[in-house]
């Protein structure tokens, strides 16, 4: 198999000479925007903001949402405190995998997480993730900041982003239905 790596999540090959992320069909209450050098991407769930928080941080649950449709993980570590990491390979619908490598810079349980992500020879890239409690729901406010945005564009049309965050978030939103 060959590993690969890419600015923000994992993808295919497009006919376009790049990859690019899986789309979901289902239709999502995700609201995304570009500010600058940021893409900023925000949901509301039907699920308490403990909940959620605990998903996106359990390695009980990350590999049964995170990354697009079609897409699975292997979590190798993860230490969610200042400081700690979380190593996972993402495995591609086409066979390929992707290392991938986060550094807690900011922990506030079940508040906020404040990571850098990186993988092979990419750029890391700066993420801020939000859980507002909002009684039974929690509104999500993730800011993911690349260093131009040239490269914040790049992502977008050639990997996809917007797509596989969208997909991302369904994955998620299905699996706090499990739960």
């Amino acid at each position: 198999m060959t590993t690969n790596s890419s600015p923000v999540g994992k993808y295919h090959q497009s006919d376009k000479g790049g990859t690019k992320m899986l789309e979901s069909n289902a239709t999502n209450n995700t609201v995304t925007s570009i500010e600058g050098r940021e893409l900023v991407v925000s949901r509301i769930f039907d699920a308490p903001r403990e909940l959620v928080y605990k998903t996106w941080t359990d390695p009980e649950h990350l590999p049964h949402w995170w990354g697009p449709k079609g897409f699975t993980i292997t979590v190798q570590e993860i230490d969610v405190k200042p400081g700690g990491v979380w190593r996972y390979v993402m495995h591609g619908p086409d066979g390929v995998d992707y290392d991938n490598y986060i550094e807690y810079i900011e922990v506030v349980s079940p508040e906020k997480l404040v990571y850098s992500h990186g993988g092979g020879d990419d750029e890391p890239f700066h993420v801020t993730v939000m859980f507002e409690d909002e009684g039974n729901k929690t509104a999500l406010n993730m800011r993911t900041r690349f260093k131009s945005a040239e490269e914040l564009d790049k992502v977008v049309k050639q990997y996809g982003a917007i797509e596989g965050a969208k997909s991302t978030l369904d994955r998620l939103e299905e699996q706090l239905a499990k739960i």
